[in-house]
């Protein structure tokens, strides 16, 4: 999931899906992942240099990424969506004056319970040793841009600035999570659940441990064994309820939880011991995955 709240970024996204080819082509690559140029083509009965301009304009939005593989005749162009849903917020600067945003950190947890596979590391090397979690306490996770644990929780700190006459509306929370498989699985779903202050807002569920495809920030050293990247989802709590990417996870809203300007906000992010799918969790950061962020916290009050 992407949210696209830039004037000019949401202008040119309309415009790249501004058009029936474009559209079967995003759709096509929907239901096969990634396809090299040639087959976009066949299966949209256009010519190559046609499919050539299409690309382009969908690559320059953002909506595709394009890398150059080797294969069975050469190289080829290898195509894929970098997503599959879009929110689009055209009230973005109409709310700027009752909202705060705040960027933590991946390594910046405050507490945490981890069990392996579990390791964390900066843009450039790992920290200490992986499969040891007595390296989550080391002085250098504050520069951390992943880390990865089998199960257990982080929990993170979200600053509070409301003031005495401030009320929270809403709280959303994007990050760029996946599963945490030995390696990496692209099928290896994992229950992740998530609380404010103890109280439970839900889960969802993780389809797999990315690999395939290499993360678009994620540095070159970083093995190829691994996971690559994850999906961006935005986590809501609002007066309705809880919701992830738009979709209810449970009835928990913003009042329930009481929150003013004295109160602790503490975020944990969890795969407990007793989930049905118990498949892990990595949390992408900056220099890692396919999006450059940490995790984004937007506080609107009224």
């Amino acid at each position: 999931m992407r949210e696209i709240s830039n004037p000019e970024e949401i202008v040119e996204v309309c415009k790249a899906l501004g058009s029936t080819v474009r559209m079967n082509l995003v759709r096509i690559l929907s239901k096969n992942k990634q396809m090299n140029l040639n087959e976009l083509a066949s299966k949209l009965n256009i010519t190559n240099g046609a499919m050539t301009q299409h690309m382009k304009i969908l690559v320059d939005a953002g909506l595709i990424d394009v890398a150059l593989m080797s294969g069975k005749r050469g190289s080829q162009k290898i195509c894929h969506l970098k997503e599959n849903r879009f929110i689009i917020d055209f009230l973005a600067d109409a709310v700027r004056d009752s909202m705060y945003q705040v960027e933590i950190p991946v390594g910046s947890y405050t507490n945490y319970s981890i069990y392996p596979t579990c390791g964390l590391s900066t843009k450039n090397s790992i920290i200490g040793e992986v499969d040891d979690p007595r390296y989550f306490d080391a002085p250098e996770r504050s520069d951390a841009s992943i880390i990865w644990l089998g199960k257990g929780f982080v929990e993170y700190r979200i600053p509070n600035y409301l003031k005495s006459n401030q009320k929270l509306t809403e709280i959303q929370i994007s990050l760029e999570i996946s599963s945490e498989a030995p390696g990496y699985c692209e099928e290896w779903p994992s229950d992740v659940y998530f609380y404010l202050n103890e109280v439970g807002l839900g889960y969802w569920t993780s389809p797999g441990d990315f690999g395939t495809i290499q993360g678009i920030y994620t540095p070159s050293w970083w093995s190829p064994n691994w996971n690559q990247h994850g999906l961006l989802k935005l986590l809501s709590i609002n007066k309705e309820g809880s919701f992830i990417d738009g979709r209810k996870i449970s009835d928990m809203c913003i009042d329930v939880l009481d929150l003013n300007y004295k109160s602790d906000i503490i975020l944990k992010i969890a795969v407990p011991n007793d989930a049905e799918n118990v498949g892990g969790l990595t949390i992408f950061g900056k220099g890692f995955g396919n999006y450059n962020q940490h995790i984004n916290a937007r506080m609107i009050f009224e």
